[in-house]
C-alpha cells in the first residue's frame, strides 16, 4: 500500500462523526462477555462458543438465524465507518481481520457492537493514485476480513454465504443511498456517488475475495410493495429475521418470502 497511500490522521471532529454514527470506538469494554478479536471468528471452537452466547440475545435455537443476525451487526461495524471515511474524508483505516476487536455490552434491547482497532493509522491516497488506493483499502476490508469470516461461518453452521453477503450489500446500499449524504458537502456528495457507482458496477470480484462482486450480484431493481410509498429493492435471499421475531410470519419489508 506504500506506493498508493500516505499516512495521515483524522481531525477530532471527523473521528467523532465515525464514533457517534458508525460504531467505531477507542474504549475497551470492561465486561468481555460479548467482545472478541475479529480473528476468533476463524477459529471454529471460539466462534461456536461466541455464537452460542449471541443466540441468547436473539432468543433462538436456530444457528442459521443466529449467524445471519450476527452477520448484519458484524458487517456494519466493519464497513460503515471506513466507507464513510473513504468517500467523505478521503482517508481509510486498515480493517483487515488482524487489526480489529469487537467491543460490546448487552443489557437487553438492541444489540449494537462496535469496532475497536489496534492500529489507528489512517491512509490517504497519493496524488493521482486514488483509484489504486481505493482498491487496496476495499480489498483489505472485504477480502481481508468479511470474505474470510463469511466463509468460516458458512462452513461452521451451513448458512449460505449468499445470505451473509446480501446482509452486507443491503447496508452498503442503505448507507450510500439514505445515510451518508445527510452530512455531505457538494464535493463529498460527488465522491459518494462516484465510489458507490464503482462498488455497484465496476469493482472487480477479487476485492471481495469472491468470484462475483456481491454488491453487483444483489443489486436488483426497486419495485412497488403494498404499504410502502417508495419502491423497494427486494432481497434475493431471506435473512431469517422472522425466526427471531415474536411473530413467525413477521417478514422484513424487502423479504422475498413476502407475498406483496
Amino acid at each position: 500500500m506504500e506506493n498508493h497511500a500516505m499516512i495521515n490522521s483524522l481531525q477530532p471532529e471527523q473521528y467523532q462523526i465515525l464514533a457517534d454514527n458508525y460504531r467505531l470506538t477507542q474504549e475497551v469494554t470492561e465486561d468481555r462477555t460479548y467482545c472478541l478479536p475479529f480473528t476468533d471468528l476463524l477459529d471454529p471452537d471460539k466462534s461456536q462458543a461466541y455464537l452460542q452466547k449471541v443466540s441468547h440475545i436473539y432468543e433462538t435455537d436456530s444457528s442459521v438465524a443466529t449467524v445471519s443476525m450476527f452477520a448484519k451487526r458484524y458487517a456494519y461495524l466493519v464497513i460503515a465507518a471506513n466507507l464513510y471515511a473513504i468517500s467523505c474524508f478521503n482517508k481509510a483505516y486498515n480493517l483487515e481481520l488482524e487489526n480489529g476487536e469487537m467491543e460490546s455490552e448487552y443489557h437487553g434491547g438492541a444489540w449494537l457492537p462496535k469496532a475497536r482497532l489496534k492500529d489507528w493509522t489512517m491512509m490517504e491516497p497519493a496524488a493521482g493514485r486514488r483509484a489504486q488506493w481505493r482498491d487496496e483499502v476495499l480489498e483489505r476490508m472485504f477480502a481481508g476480513n468479511l470474505s474470510l469470516v463469511w466463509g468460516a461461518l458458512a462452513k461452521l453452521t451451513k448458512v449460505p454465504k449468499s445470505i451473509l453477503w446480501e446482509n452486507t450489500a443491503i447496508y452498503v446500499y442503505w448507507l450510500y443511498e439514505k445515510n451518508f449524504g445527510e452530512r455531505a458537502t457538494p464535493e463529498q456528495q460527488r465522491q459518494l456517488e462516484e465510489d458507490y457507482h464503482y462498488l455497484l458496477h465496476a469493482a472487480p470480484a477479487h476485492l471481495f475475495g469472491e468470484k462475483r462482486n456481491p454488491m453487483m450480484q444483489f443489486n436488483s431493481p426497486k419495485v412497488p410493495r403494498s404499504g410502502y410509498e417508495q419502491p423497494l429493492r427486494v432481497r434475493k435471499t431471506c435473512c431469517f429475521y422472522y425466526i427471531t421475531s415474536d411473530k413467525q410470519d413477521d417478514y422484513c419489508s424487502t423479504c422475498p418470502k413476502r407475498t406483496s
